[in-house]
């Protein structure tokens, strides 16, 4: 998990230098694409290993590296084996000669004092049990790698989350809902598959050294001639690989466009439907869907290129060298037929290296979508204070406070200076745009003022600890949350099991009459276990708002903001919860904010804004029989 600790340990932007993502998006309108460009940084994807390494080095510590130190014993294991084909010749006399080459009396030599050398069952058996065990180290890297893998889930996702938890509300408001799904569903996904990719081709590319290294000892000539191809594969393979590291970036890029597209028209299901305006979605939809067939299409073709040349590559090379060792250079044939099976084993590994590089840069896109994430969460982290606070004695004070919700344009919130006794009722009252919901952002510290500040029982806000304040703070807005679960674990919010609790189930049965919640639930063929649906689907906008003042009521908060919280209910409802409301006077802070002036009739006290600014406080009833203020003016206009 992220903590402040770790932000120096898990901030990939200072360990691993920027990349240049080579994109560009268009936007025309409200359509927005991805197309590739080509920049300086692209055109040495090779270089840009150590980075990658380095960032899953960062997830899993060296531990990464033992899958490379267990496919080197298995390459060895293999080598040793294949190399025992000399003795194994010599022994059989398959070469027609009297006296074996130099490399074969040095296995015989090294390998003679322990006995398998000295027959053919025996140099047999030997072979055997160097492969077995071989399999059985590749056996435990491969099930290393899957350990591994599984642990880069765990900690990308709860690192991700725990940021995202911490993370500033204005980050928050500056993405869209399809920005977070992709990154934390499908780019996730990439970078575990690049992973999985890198992996098996550092672990190939370790076979590659010491294949080609055996088969060097073997026959020098024929070895140099197989680091000579290998440079020349090398060069051909390092235009595609550039090519597909581009083709990852844009597919990455545009999967957030449709994925912001896709939660745009699930969203709005029931208006694109009602007013016959899905298909002028589906445009947008279907244009997106068409550039990411695209780009794996390109992506394909790639990966068939190279699967397509490797068997031709590796005969004509075979043939070829063959040809100049023993009919020009007339080199022994058991050593060039050992070298042989070690350089194929050896180009199989290269192109092996090849495919799982080009796989591992296909998904590269979402590996770096992912580490600029956390870059962006360490720089967007939410600063936290030092200070615990007590529940509420005291009230809370805005002195001064002045804010915009971006450089350059007008300030929402304007030199406000405030007020709120604890145990009292207060509303903030104004016409839209005023400043309400803002203040209360600011009272709960979700936004930061650019002047002035926020004081808790005396507390400033910037000194704060801010969960022990939160976690004083009960809020019912305009827009309901809702999750997709039992109306009971709505209430309490996953509190225990309230099929088994007798007790959390009466807390429960409590609150949701207090909030007049009650009749709708007992009437439902499940009751308390009613699953909702998705954001409440399966309710009315009624039922969704005294269920969302339940769950607030059951937390039994010290200050509960209510931000036009009756507004969806029937005159009826509203008037039963303004009694359970007055009845919370005294006991808790209550701050209200209201478009219809009658459910503030009994506050304490009442604040009026205009533009950003607070104009006028004091009692309902003064206030609106005082001659020309503004409250009395919104009083008469609703005829109160």
């Amino acid at each position: 998990m992220l903590t402040h600790t770790h932000r120096q340990d898990h901030c990939p932007k200072r360990q691993f230098r920027s990349q240049a993502v080579g994109l560009k998006r268009e936007t025309s309108g409200s359509n927005e694409s991805t197309t590739l460009t080509t920049s300086a940084d692209d055109r040495n994807p090779v270089r840009d290993i150590p980075h990658y390494l380095g960032l899953f080095r960062s997830y899993l510590g060296r531990r990464l590296y033992l899958v490379f130190l267990l496919s080197f014993v298995a390459s060895a294991l293999e080598a040793v084996g294949i190399m025992m084909l000399l003795p194994l010749l010599r022994v059989l006399g398959s070469d027609g000669a009297p006296n074996q080459d130099g490399m074969t009396s040095w296995i015989m030599e090294a390998f003679g004092p322990l006995g398998v050398v000295d027959s053919t069952a025996s140099i047999l058996t030997f072979i055997a049990v160097t492969f077995v065990l071989k399999g059985l180290v590749l056996l435990f890297a491969l099930g290393y790698t899957d350990y591994l893998r599984a642990q880069l889930l765990r900690e990308v996702k709860t690192r991700l989350f725990d940021a995202y938890s911490h993370m500033q509300y204005g980050y928050y408001t500056s993405r869209d809902t399809g920005y977070f799904t992709n990154i934390v569903n499908a780019q996730i996904s990439k970078l575990l598959s690049s992973f999985l990719a890198l992996t098996n081709m550092g672990s190939q590319l370790v076979m590659v050294m010491v294949y080609v290294g055996a088969a060097f000892i073997v026959a020098w000539t024929f070895g140099m001639m197989a680091v000579g191809f290998g440079i020349v594969l090398f060069v051909i393979f390092r235009k595609l690989n550039v090519y597909v590291r581009k083709i990852s970036r844009a597919t990455s890029k545009e999967q957030g466009i449709l994925a912001k597209l896709l939660v745009q028209a699930v969203q709005s299901f029931k208006y694109l439907t009602a007013t016959a305006q899905g298909p002028k979605m589906s445009v947008h939809i279907d244009q997106s869907v068409k550039r990411l067939v695209g780009f794996e299409l390109r992506n394909g073709l790639a990966t068939s290129f190279t699967r397509a040349v490797r068997e031709p590559a590796a005969v004509l090379f075979i043939t070829a060298v063959m040809g100049v060792q023993v009919i020009l250079l007339e080199q022994p044939l058991a050593p060039i037929i050992v070298a042989i099976v070690l350089f194929y084993r050896g180009f199989n590994a290269v192109m092996t290296v090849q495919q799982n590089w080009q796989s591992a840069l296909s998904h590269i896109g979402g590996v770096e979508l992912v580490r600029d994430e956390f870059v962006n969460q360490q720089r967007e982290r939410e600063p936290d204070g030092h200070v615990t606070l007590p529940p509420l004695t005291h009230g809370i004070e805005l002195r001064n406070v002045r804010f915009s919700y971006a450089p350059g344009l007008r300030a929402v919130v304007q030199d406000v200076s405030m007020h709120i006794k604890a145990r009292t009722s207060v509303a903030l009252v104004g016409e839209s745009g005023a400043g309400k919901s803002t203040i209360a952002d600011l009272i709960t510290l979700m936004l930061r003022p650019q002047q002035g500040e926020v004081f808790v029982d005396g507390v400033a806000g910037a000194d704060t600890v801010r969960a022990s304040w939160r976690e004083q703070i009960g809020y019912v807005s305009q827009e309901t949350v809702i999750f997709d679960d039992s109306i009971a674990n709505n209430i309490c919010m996953w509190a225990g099991d309230f099929r088994t609790d007798a007790g959390l189930m009466q807390r429960i049965q409590e609150v949701a009459d207090r909030a007049h919640a009650s009749e709708f639930i007992e009437e439902l063929s499940d009751g308390y276990r009613t699953l909702v649906g998705d954001r409440g689907v399966r309710l009315s906008g009624g039922q969704r708002q005294r269920l969302f003042i339940a769950r607030e009521l059951f937390r039994e908060p010290k200050l509960l903001i209510l931000d036009e919280a009756t507004s969806a209910l029937d005159s009826d409802s509203e008037a039963a919860i303004q009694e359970s409301i007055d009845a919370l006077r005294g006991k808790i802070t209550v701050v209200i904010i209201a478009h219809r002036l009658s459910t503030i009739k009994n506050v304490d006290h009442v604040f009026v804004f205009d533009k950003g600014r607070l104009v006028e406080d004091g009692e309902y009833e003064e206030l609106r029989d005082r001659q020309g203020t503004k409250f009395g003016r919104l009083v008469a206009m609703q005829s109160l």
